[in-house]
């Protein structure tokens, strides 16, 4: 069936066609050539070896010493508790907390009307029993005198002797009776015994006070020490290093000379630390009971050591490692090495590398055996 008024498509001249067929062919020429072109370079760039540019240190083996801190703080060597030998009413207390004293200030009293009172019957005890021995004393004298009489007896001279023997003895009790009492008396006087800072007041006036019952506390001044906790993996530190040095926070940058007088055998249940305490041997003129001071021990190393950067360290399951660079090629080796300690941040290679070789010191992780890299010069830090 023809459809009325249909125009069919007029036939494309024989040169348009051709002239296209050749256009085609042209532009899939070029294709083909860019294409192989492309994957050429690509060859050729992944066959030559990628040089890294990295920072290196140079190892260098020195012989250091480790330091140890800890916190600590200033304390008295001796700290007493001082109370009355005697007992009473507490009358007068003449210190505070904070109060300095020194030997012989007066710290509190007691009524000392009753041990008065004791005195005086002493006094008089003694002054009956010595005139007893006078009275005994002068007749075993005048009993000697008839010696050689018919009136004079064995008997009664061994009588007359014994009496004032025993006179003599009375008095002798009374005179430690009446020393007592003195005695009794001054202790109602509460005095310091040495210099010091009162540290507590457990005691007021008006209170009745039993025997040696604690008035005031007082922390001598005159040997200072410094109190540290030591964890137990520094024990031996603390042992073999007794002299070591502190710093009181409140006056930073100068040291000062200690050494260890006390270690405690067992560790505190609640810190589990050992409690040291070193004497503090040339205090300064601005030390303080309580202030804080931190200790230092420095021991030297057995070996020498050299510390690199703890970017420098790969480690290589639980082995650590470093790259060494070769000098003359630049390639790379990972090599093991011994640590002798960690820091926050430097590792100390013990053994495993020689003085003066190079380490890769960044980008660790990237690296590869045999890989080339080339070392940043101005970068180079010797490892300390």
């Amino acid at each position: 069936m023809r459809l009325p008024n249909a125009q069919l498509p007029r036939k494309l001249p024989l040169k348009a066609v051709a002239l296209g067929a050749f256009a085609v062919v042209l532009a899939g020429g070029a294709f083909a050539a860019f294409s192989f072109t492309s994957t050429a370079a690509r060859v050729t760039a992944a066959s030559e070896p990628v040089i890294r540019p990295a920072r290196v240190a140079e190892i260098t083996y020195r012989r250091q010493s480790q330091a140890l801190l800890l916190a600590g703080t200033v304390v008295p060597r001796i700290e007493s508790t001082l109370g009355f030998r005697v007992s009473g009413k507490i009358v007068q207390r003449a210190v505070d907390l904070g109060a300095i004293v020194k030997p012989g200030d007066v710290i509190a009293s007691l009524d000392p009307s009753d041990y008065k009172l004791a005195v005086d019957n002493a006094r008089a005890a003694l002054a009956s029993a010595d005139a007893d021995h006078s009275r005994a004393r002068a007749d075993h004298e005048r009993y000697l005198n008839l010696r050689g009489s018919t009136a004079f007896v064995p008997q009664t001279l061994d009588q007359r002797q014994s009496l004032s023997s025993t006179a003599q003895a009375r008095v002798d009790q009374a005179k430690s009776q009446l020393a007592s009492a003195e005695n009794n008396l001054a202790y109602t006087v509460l005095r310091a015994d040495t210099a010091g800072v009162v540290t507590a007041v457990q005691a007021e006036v008006g209170q009745v006070m039993a025997q040696g019952q604690g008035v005031v506390r007082v922390a001598r001044t005159d040997e200072l020490e410094i109190v540290v906790g030591v964890p137990e993996h520094r024990l031996k530190v603390v042992r073999e290093n007794p002299s070591a040095s502190f710093e009181l926070w409140s006056d930073p940058g100068r040291r000062h000379a200690a050494r260890l007088r006390e270690l405690s055998p067992s560790a505190d249940p609640v810190t589990r630390t050992y409690a040291a305490r070193f004497s503090v041997i040339d205090p300064p003129e601005f030390i303080g009971l309580g202030m804080t001071a931190t200790l230092g021990f420095e021991r030297p190393d057995a070996a020498p050591v050299a510390e690199v950067p703890l970017s420098a360290i790969f480690q290589r399951g639980t082995q650590p490692a470093v790259w060494v660079v070769n000098r003359d090629t630049g390639t790379v080796e990972l090599r093991p090495v011994v640590i002798a300690r960690w820091r926050d941040d430097t590792a100390a290679i013990l053994s495993g590398v020689r003085e003066g070789e190079l380490i890769a010191t960044a980008g660790v992780h990237k690296l590869e055996s045999g890989q080339k890299v080339k070392p940043l010069q101005q970068q180079q830090q010797a490892a300390r």
